[in-house]
Parts: structure tokens; sequence; C-alpha cells
């Protein structure tokens, strides 16, 4: 153990250090589901109400890049502590909310408050542990960071139906002082690299990302390339990403360090963490509403048959940091990924007349493997990367993850849109007069409107229900793609220089 270690509280910092992480990680999703509710309080349209999530979610990803800067310009602590007060009072705020433009102004300072919590607490507990924990730290991380979005619409409904909407909010606050508190009186500060900032980088890189991210949000809703809107978005994106591009490979200070990505370890596992962004977070964003919309189920047991995917993920971590530093993290990874992909192939096969029982084991099996998949892939991403890189490695890190789970939601949301509509109109061309008296649907009398609405229904249901197989397919296909890249991790053979050492200030 390094000497400048031996005097931390490494349980009092951790045990800070994730409760602010579980706290932003919950705020992903908890919200979604006290929208309806919100949105009668709010007196707001639902294209209105989108906002409320729009709003957070750009500002965290505009955000989620600085952070590496800020934390090397004033220290880590200070940076940590400011982000901890910002967004557990931005929470306060929005409990308190009564107007639309309150509700998204406030959303908007959660998201610049809360994007740097997570990349931070993950660069905190890599300095604070030695070379062979971890492993282990990486495992507790990952808890925080994949149990907030799995568990957050489930606490998130049981809030609204007990107490208010607004205490989706308000559970932050007692959370945030808590974590506060912690980090105040335990946290070590890092040294401050004075350095000029890039203005230009930074500039291009926030206008490309806030851009994505209502492109992606907005596409579906106004209808993508048929909407100016979108298309401007679109322009936005392309001329600043290649403004940024261009400026990082010839700018002597780029804002975002070339240094990053000629680590292989690091590249590679940038390409997993977004495939990993794209598979766990679509699937989250697909099965509650197959649940509820198509096979009607409450709230209330939408969130009970969902939620061993996150025992299942906290299973997964408990054991696999154990495994690392035994065993090839390769090969956890590919048993990982393997176990997703035979979870989305059994989900290939859901139908509306299913019981609770493919739900529950189909996520307790997703979950095992994104949690045997993502702890060795956030330890080995860092693995042999300088600390001096390591707050600008971990804000990267977790903007791609973002961005996948952004681009994956969207993409899946979108086909099941389209294929919805295209199935039932495949479906429909087989209802014939014979086939109203069939067995299969009972016996509809096509005179009556109420029949024919009542077909209608079942049709519709039934398309939806292959538009989502549909779309597990696809994310499977897309996991099997990116096992073969495996080949190009490779086990760090010694520990990067500093990487064990915590510089105080």
């Amino acid at each position: 153990m390094a000497p400048e270690t031996t005097s931390l509280n490494r349980p009092l910092i951790t045990a800070s250090v994730m409760a602010a992480t579980i706290m932003q990680a919950l705020d992903s999703t908890i919200a979604n589901v006290a929208l309806p509710k919100m949105q009668g309080t709010l007196a707001a349209t639902q294209d209105e109400m989108a906002w409320v999530l729009t709003s957070y979610i750009v500002a965290a990803a505009i955000m989620i890049p600085l952070t590496g800067w800020l934390a090397q310009r004033f220290g880590r602590k200070p940076v940590f502590l400011i982000s901890v007060a910002g967004f557990t009072f931005a929470s306060a705020l929005c409990g308190l909310a009564t107007t639309l433009p309150e509700m998204v102004f406030f959303r908007l300072l959660q998201g610049i408050s809360g994007a740097a919590l997570v990349p931070l607490s993950q660069a905190v507990l890599f300095d604070i542990n030695p070379r062979e924990n971890h492993g282990k730290a990486m495992a507790l991380w990952g808890v925080g960071v994949t149990m907030g979005p799995i568990l957050g619409p489930a606490l998130g409904g049981w809030l609204t139906d007990q107490y208010s909407w607004r205490w989706v909010f308000y559970i932050n606050v007692p959370i945030g002082i808590l974590a506060y508190l912690g980090l105040s009186g335990f946290m070590p500060n890092t040294k401050k690299i004075a350095g000029s900032f890039d203005f230009f980088g930074f500039l291009t890189l926030s206008l490309g990302i806030g851009a994505l991210q209502l492109f992606l949000d907005r596409g579906e809703l106004k209808d993508w390339f048929h909407s100016p809107e979108i298309v401007v978005y679109a322009l936005i994106i392309g001329i600043s990403f290649y403004l940024f591009i261009l400026h990082t490979l010839t700018a002597e200070r780029p804002f975002l360090s070339v240094s990053l990505f000629k680590d292989k370890n690091f590249l590679t596992s940038n390409i997993f963490i977004f495939i990993i962004g794209v598979v766990l977070f679509a699937t989250l964003a697909l099965v509650p509403p197959l649940l509820q919309n198509e096979m009607n189920y409450p709230v209330m047991l939408t969130g009970f048959v969902t939620a061993p995917r996150g025992m299942g993920t906290m299973m997964a971590m408990m054991v696999v940091g154990r495994l690392i530093g035994k065993y090839d993290v390769r090969l956890i990874m590919a048993v990982g990924l393997g176990m997703t992909v035979l979870s989305l192939w059994k989900m290939m096969h859901f139908d509306l007349l299913m019981d609770e029982t493919p739900i529950i084991y189909t996520g307790l099996l997703q979950g095992f493997g994104v949690g045997l998949s993502y702890v060795p892939l956030s330890t080995v991403a860092f693995s042999s990367l300088p600390q001096t890189l390591r707050n600008e490695g971990t804000a990267f890190f977790n903007l791609l993850r973002n961005i996948g789970s952004s681009i994956g939601i969207s993409i899946v949301q979108t086909l099941l849109t389209r294929n919805t509509q295209i199935n039932h109109a495949t479906l429909a061309e087989h209802i014939t007069p014979y086939t109203l008296h069939s067995p299969a649907i009972g016996a509809l009398d096509p005179a009556h409107p109420a029949s024919i609405l009542a077909l209608n229904g079942q049709i519709t249901r039934q398309a939806a229900m292959i538009a989502y197989n549909n779309d597990f397919e696809l994310m499977m296909v897309v996991t099997l793609a990116v096992m073969p890249l495996l080949i190009l991790l490779r086990p760090a053979s010694r520990a990067p220089q500093g990487s064990e050492r915590v510089i105080v200030d």
C-alpha cells in the first residue's frame, strides 16, 4: 500500500462517494414514471413535459466533458462538493416547482450540477484504493451506476403512488446532505494543475453533444427529417463535430487530450461501454412499456417483475470483484456478454400470453451478464492509463455510456413505432369475413363498430409484440457483433505510474 493512502478513511470516503453516485444514477430514470402526475399539476402538454427530461439530459451531456478540466484546474474535492451541493439544492427546487418553466430550469440546474458526480466518483475510487483492489472498487461503483437506473422506475412509481411526485426529487435531499458531509470531512484533494482552457474545443464539443441529445430525444416526436427542427440539429451535429475533431488534431493543447486515444485498452473499452449503454438502457426503456401498455401490468407490479434484473447485476458484482486478478478479464467479459446474448435471445420469444416467469428469469440473466461485463471493463479501461489522464478519461468513458444509452433508446423506440405500423398492416391483410368467425379471435360481428374496434385492438397488440421482439433481436445482434473486439483488450502487466497514489494539495 502506498504511504499516501494509509491514512485515508476508505470506508467513509467510499460510502460518501457511492451515495453521490446512486443519487445521480437514480435521477436518470426515477422521474420518468412521475411525468403523468407532474403533467396534471403543471398544466402542461405531453410535448412540453418532454422538456423536463430533455433539459436534464442535454445539460448533463454538455457538462460531463468539462469535468476533467475542472478537476485538474481547481482540484477534485471542491468540484465534487459543489456538484453535490448544487444537485441537492436543485432537487429540492424541482420538488417545489409549480410551473413548467420552473421545472425545466431546475432540471437544467440538476443536469449541470450532477454531470460530474459519476466520473469523479470513479476516479476517486481508483485513487484511494491500491491496484490489487481496483476490481472490487469498480464492482462497488458499478452497483451504484447500474442499479440506479434499474431501480429508479420502481422507486419512482412507489413514491408517486404512496406520497406525491414531488418526493422523487425530495428523496435526494437527505442523501445529498450525508454525501456532502462525508466528502467534506474525509475526501482528500488532488494537486491542482494550472493550464489554459481550450474554449473553441469545448464550445464545438458542447454544441455537437447538445444537438445530438436534442436530435435523439425529439427525433421520433417530430418525425425525424420531415421536421426543420431536426434538420437544424443534424447540421449543427455535423459541423460541430467536424470542427472539434479538426481542432483537436491540430491544436497544441486541445480540450480533450489526444493521448487518451493512444491507449488501446481505453480506446477499445469505450467501444464496449457504448454498446453496453445501448443494450442496458434500451432494454430498460422497452420492457416497462411492454408490460404496462400491451399486457396491462400496473406500475407497482411492473417494478416488482423487473427488479430481479437489478438483483442479477448486484449478485454479479459481488462475485466479479473476486474474479478480477484471478482470471483473464476478457474471459469474464465474454461470459457476461454471452449471458446477455442468451437473455436477449429468450426475450425475442416473448408473447402476450406469457406470465411473469420469462420476464423475471431473463431480467435476472441479463442483469448478471451486464454486471460481469461492466466491472472488468471499467477496470481494464484505466489499467494502463496514467493518473494524470484519469479525470479526463473517466469523464469521456461515462459520456460515451450516456450517448450510447440515448442512441439505443432512440433507435429502438423509432423501430418500435415503425415496425408496429408495418406489422399492423401485414396482419390486417389476413383479416377476411371467414377469419372474423375463427376460434382464434372469437366470433365478431363485422357490422358492429365495437367488434371492429376490439379486433383492431388485438391486431395492434400483436403487431406491437412482434415489433418488441424485433428490437430485442437487434440488440442481440449488436452484442454479438462487438464480442470479437475482446481480443484487442490486454490485461495490464503493471500498474501505470502514479496509479496508486493520492496527491494531496
